[in-house]
């Protein structure tokens, strides 16, 4: 069954097809999500308020495009909604609030832990890292394999902006990876 199929089911009031279509879409929202938040708490929160919101919306869905597109341009809206919210910017003080607890030797042991961290680790977090924009162009292009025209879709801007932002964001991950390498060689160097 395919998921306009689905749908049609759905609000014939099938239960069973709701969680199929949640079940096929699950994974890939909650990876968008994740890169977008890095915590993994707070995404598996997002990502459920975000299938609430697609129950919520699915009469407005028109079956004039593909449902998974319409589905993520959900999580990115409510990944949005998330950050400009209090909730994101009460956990923000938090963990700033946290990290200014730390003796100042412990602080450096934290960087040292940072560096022997795996690669992948490194990478979510220069992803973090990047602005908003380039963060939502660079997950989108490359981690949910999505073609510039439709992720110029989903953000609400033109092509050549999104190219833009990808490239732009690419060469500040380099720098931040890179740099980092470099930082930590100068360091043992010393």
């Amino acid at each position: 069954m395919n998921d306009e199929e689905l749908i049609q089911e759905i609000r014939e009031g099938s239960r069973a097809a709701m969680e199929v279509l949640v079940k096929r879409h699950y994974k890939s929202i909650f990876a968008y999500v994740y890169r977008k938040t890095g915590e993994y708490h707070t995404a598996y929160d997002l990502t459920q308020e975000v299938f609430i919101k697609m129950m919520n919306s699915l009469d407005q869905y028109r079956d004039t495009g593909k449902f998974s597109h319409w589905l993520l341009k959900i999580a990115v809206n409510h990944s949005t909604d998330y950050f400009r919210g209090r909730r994101f910017k009460q956990q923000h003080r938090e963990s700033e609030l946290t990290e200014e607890a730390l003796p100042a030797s412990d602080q450096h042991n934290v960087w040292n832990i940072f560096h022997k961290r795996l690669q992948n680790e490194q990478v979510r977090q220069a992803v973090i890292s990047l602005p908003e924009h380039q963060r939502d162009a660079v997950i989108l292009n490359y981690y949910n394999g999505l073609k510039i025209r439709e992720v110029a879709e989903l953000t609400g801007t033109n092509e050549s902006t999104v190219k833009s932002r990808i490239r732009l964001g690419i060469s500040k991950l380099r720098e931040i990876i890179v740099g980092g390498e470099r930082d930590e060689t100068y360091r043992k160097q010393r």
